[in-house]
């Protein structure tokens, strides 16, 4: 398997189970650096990789009213000064070609959406920063069909590869996790993260806004752990009732280690067999 370096971590094969965790969106600088720095804590305290994550813009929401964040050029800015403070990795969505440039000068990790995953210009032009590219498999696609994902990737010269698990449709307004699909696109040569938060949304499920399912985050967590995934993928919140983007489907802050310390032992029990 290839090993993949994100700051000073080293992910896949055997290396303990690494976190990226914070809140959806951008929502201010003080709020979203303080969840970034509860949560730093607590991974620190459990000596668990951490990379934070926010999107500066949410360009895939319900409605056209829905809360989107800063913006590019504000939400960089924003994110530029966490990772400053925070001093750890971080990784944020982009949506377009014109976004790669501006945005491989502050993150560590460029994230394609799920929906975009097959968008060969944004994959292959952010493949080109050489940063490290996580590229969430679109709940319509089989696990296996993200070799072409990979193919795309590796034509610009770039190994720094991370696959994500978020879910397929399921019916209507809803998704399933296959744990098969963790297996399947591990089996492809590069770490797999899972998205436990994501995965339990019900897309669209409250009309112009996503539901969720948040009661469900620690058992799928537990269960991908035990396929030997290599990170995991949390959005947290102080407030999830408060929050302005996936909030039924966020885990509380005061929730987070309780959730991470089951992981870890999890995670310890089956990195042997990785």
């Amino acid at each position: 398997m290839q090993t993949v370096k994100i700051g000073p971590y080293s992910v896949g094969a055997q290396n303990p189970i690494a976190l990226i965790a914070g809140p959806c969106v951008i929502e201010g600088f003080e709020r979203t650096l303080a969840i970034g720095k509860a949560a730093k804590e607590i991974a620190q305290r459990l000596g668990m990789p951490y990379i934070f994550k926010a999107s500066f813009d949410k360009a895939n929401r319900s409605s056209y009213q829905s809360f989107r964040g800063p913006g590019l050029k504000e939400g960089l800015k924003i994110l530029a000064a966490i990772k400053r403070e925070l001093q750890v990795p971080v990784l944020s969505d982009i949506h377009c070609v014109t976004q790669i440039e501006a945005a491989a000068e502050v993150l560590d990790i460029l994230q394609i959406p799920a929906f975009l995953c097959r968008q060969t210009d944004l994959v292959y032009q952010a493949a080109l920063t050489q940063k490290v590219v996580n590229v969430k498999k679109g709940q319509f696609l089989a696990p296996r069909d993200m070799q072409n994902v990979i193919n795309k990737v590796r034509e610009a010269g770039n190994e720094n590869i991370l696959l994500t698990e978020r879910g397929a449709s399921f019916g209507y307004n809803n998704l399933v996790s296959d744990m098969r699909s963790l297996a399947i696109m591990r089996s492809l040569g590069y770490p797999v993260v899972y998205d436990a938060t994501h995965s339990v949304q019900l897309p669209g499920g409250a009309g112009t806004a996503s539901g969720g399912q948040r009661e469900f985050v620690t058992h799928l967590a537990r269960a991908a752990t035990a396929t030997g995934i290599d990170v995991l993928f949390l959005e947290v919140h102080d407030n999830p009732a408060e929050a302005l983007s996936d909030g039924p489907n966020m885990v509380p802050l005061a929730e987070l280690e309780t959730l991470l310390q089951d992981v870890i032992a999890i995670d310890n029990v089956v990195r042997k067999y990785k």
